[in-house]
């Protein structure tokens, strides 16, 4: 019996930007930082334990399609512009409608060599707004 429980690790299914969807979760992909832009927290109403947040929008992708990617603390030193990054366990967060991807504590983001391809930026899956529908029965 092998020590991860006789299961075989599975090797991850790297997928393209264009794929990712609302509500998904465990995407593993390779993409190109093509901007990083600082959000920075201000204000006496900003909670004592989020002051020292740093926080970056950036834009990443690949030669399917473009999406914002939130950074938090440490990943906004990894999200460089020109840097390839392999981002493991990443997340579709909504905000005001619109895509975000994250990487939370269940995920990674590494740093990788030089993608060859180039950002398709014309098809920026956070530009896309999706309204929340309840459907009946």
């Amino acid at each position: 019996m092998s020590a991860n429980g006789g299961r075989a690790l599975r090797k991850p299914v790297f997928v393209k930007v264009e794929t990712l969807k609302p509500g998904t979760t465990g995407h593993t992909l390779v993409v190109k930082v093509v901007k990083s832009d600082t959000v920075l927290q201000k204000g006496a109403a900003v909670s004592p334990h989020l002051r020292n947040t740093r926080i970056a929008e950036c834009l990443v992708g690949d030669d399917s399609a473009s999406i914002l990617f939130t950074a938090r603390n440490e990943q906004v030193d990894l999200m460089k512009p020109g840097n390839t990054v392999i981002l493991r366990n990443a997340k579709i967060d909504m905000f005001k409608g619109t895509m975000r991807l994250a990487v939370d504590k269940w995920g990674l983001i590494e740093l990788t060599e030089d993608a060859k391809f180039g950002v398709k930026e014309d098809n920026n899956l956070s530009l896309v707004e999706y309204e929340l529908v309840n459907v009946m029965d």
